[in-house]
């Protein structure tokens, strides 16, 4: 079945992976899909609710350390019961969240495994020197790629992990 999936993928795009630079082929993967999932998200949560939650949890934390400063245990009582209530809110919006990452972690895991077959061990971004980070995620996925240079999946997370910064600004989500 899976292969069926790359196939397709394969006729789909592959004049394009075979026609350009593997850093313009990961780029436009990264917009797309970053933006892609940053949309998902943007349509299937409640931003307002999560910033009224994010406020809430700010003012609960200033009153919990004033409370802890002044040593009035009925007020502390108080705050710590307000921040359970906050506990349940926050975990009713977690599960908000999990829709969108139930719906986009499939979509990840077929076009990466796509993805690798064309750029297992292609250097994508060569830095002027050596990155430790690199050369430990490069010792973790075994790869043959030297400390300074970054391969498919590094490059796809920092392009989208950009594309969703400005569009989270753009659609003003926090």
């Amino acid at each position: 079945m899976i292969e069926g999936i790359y196939q397709f993928l394969d006729n789909l795009f592959g004049p394009f992976i075979t026609g350009y630079h593997p850093l313009w082929v990961i780029t436009v993967a990264g917009v797309i899909i970053g933006g892609t999932y940053t949309l998902i998200y943007y349509f299937f949560t409640d931003i307002e609710k999560q910033r009224h939650m994010q406020k809430l949890a700010r003012e609960l934390q200033k009153e919990m350390r004033e409370a802890q400063k002044s040593g009035d245990e009925k007020k502390l009582k108080k705050v710590q019961q307000k921040q359970m209530e906050l506990m349940k809110m926050q975990s009713e919006m977690m599960r908000q969240t999990m829709i969108p990452m139930i719906l986009t972690l499939p979509i990840f895991w077929i076009f990466f495994g796509w993805l690798r077959r064309w750029y297992v061990e292609v250097g994508i971004a060569k830095a002027p020197f050596d990155f430790i980070v690199f050369d430990l995620f490069h010792r973790w996925q075994h790869s043959a790629l030297p400390p300074s240079e970054l391969g498919y999946l590094g490059w796809y997370v920092l392009t989208s992990y950009v594309i969703g910064m400005i569009l989270r600004k753009f659609l003003d989500m926090g």
